[in-house]
């Protein structure tokens, strides 16, 4: 059940907003607190899912319960209530990572999409942090040769800043890692990163899955949605393959790293963001903008910073520390006793030639682990892993 916390001193309209929400969904779990400091309290001692709180209380107001409160659980969404008067100040609290606000007398259809969006946004947090723990060991680099140790360099320079990357090389090299060290290393780590594969996401589709649409924009979009700019607000967003990117999609990812505003489909309101973008190709992009394909003005604000991940043929001394790491995890994800590899077997990876990359790698570490011997010698690398 979601749990929603009312924060509001007149009680007659924490009444009515109960009862909407009450009566919308059997499973909104509804608290009320009567002032701000109880708010924050109930907080301190228990988990919600979304918040709506007054601005205009005593003892605490809004802002200071939303600067509180989100010191406290940065994860909560909040939706602010204003009375006509609050509009500025409400306002004011989205810069201070408000959700959204509604104003006196609720309008019923407005709540409702709010706390709806708003606990979209919280369910995709909470989401991507549990992936996130579970898949964090999965973005370590590996490795110690030069064009590693460049890159490593360039994350602790760039990680801490709001410098847009751009992360190229070719399929399998890892970029998704460079990105996920840069999130993880920033300031923003506590905020989610969401990833987005341009290339899987069909040209038509796109701009409803980064910006969101409102209901009746298309035939099937029967409820208002939140897009993955709006889920990494205070946050990353990682656009994977965007040199597969439409041109028209291209137009609104350039006008929100312009103007930190999106509009969802089929809206004219719009909404301010504020995302570190990174983004990858494997394309030569420079070639993409001389053959009308990708936008010039989008390369130049994506490419601030630029990392470039190298093929594994051009990083062979660390094949064999890829080697180790990989055998290490696979042997744990099947709970097998580990096998090792012997020096020859090692060297002939060594001498392979990877177009498939690291992807390629540990495929057949994967192969050679399941059909080689306890000790992987030479002649099981010629008999499995040969081209």
């Amino acid at each position: 059940m979601s749990k929603i916390l009312i924060i509001e001193d007149e009680a007659p309209i924490r009444r009515v907003l109960n009862k909407i929400l009450s009566e919308e969904s059997e499973t909104y779990l509804v608290q009320e607190a009567e002032d701000g400091l109880k708010g924050v309290e109930m907080v301190k001692n228990e988990d919600f899912d979304l918040i709506l709180c007054d601005i205009k209380m005593p003892k605490m107001d809004g802002v200071e319960v939303l600067e509180a409160i989100k010191k406290i659980k940065p994860e909560i969404p909040m939706v602010m209530i204003s009375g006509h008067g609050d509009l500025e100040t409400a306002v004011n609290t989205m810069r201070l990572g408000a959700f959204d606000y509604i104003s006196k007398p609720p309008d019923l259809n407005r709540l409702l999409n709010t706390v709806r969006n708003a606990l979209d946004k919280k369910q995709l947090v909470v989401e991507n942090k549990i992936l996130k723990k579970k898949v964090s060991k999965n973005y370590e680099m590996i490795g110690e040769s030069d064009a590693i140790s460049h890159i490593k360099t360039m994350i602790e320079k760039v990680a801490q800043t709001d410098a847009r990357v751009l992360i190229t090389g070719p399929n399998g090299t890892g970029k998704e890692l460079v990105a996920h060290q840069l999130h993880e290393n920033s300031n923003r780590a506590h905020q989610a990163i969401i990833e987005v594969n341009c290339a899987a996401i069909p040209s038509e589709l796109i701009e409803s899955e980064l910006f969101g649409h409102v209901k009746g924009a298309f035939t099937s979009a029967v409820k208002d949605r939140a897009g993955k700019f709006e889920a990494a607000n205070g946050g990353t967003i990682f656009l994977d393959e965007i040199g597969d990117m439409s041109l028209s999609a291209q137009a609104k990812v350039l006008r929100a790293l312009q103007e930190n505003l999106i509009q969802r489909v089929g809206a004219d309101k719009d909404i301010k963001v504020d995302v570190r973008v990174i983004a990858a190709t494997n394309k030569d992009l420079k070639l993409e903008i001389a053959e009308g394909r990708f936008r010039e003005d989008l390369y130049h604000r994506l490419a601030v910073i630029l990392i470039k991940v190298p093929a594994l043929n051009d990083r062979r001394d660390d094949i064999p520390m890829l080697i180790e790491h990989f055998t290490t995890k696979i042997s744990e994800e099947q709970g097998n006793a580990k096998k090792t590899f012997s020096k020859e077997a090692i060297k002939l990876l060594q001498e392979y030639d990877w177009t498939g990359n690291i992807r390629e790698l540990r495929n057949v570490v994967e192969r050679l682990i399941i059909l080689g011997n306890h000790e992987i010698s030479e002649s099981d690398v010629n008999l499995f892993a040969s081209k």
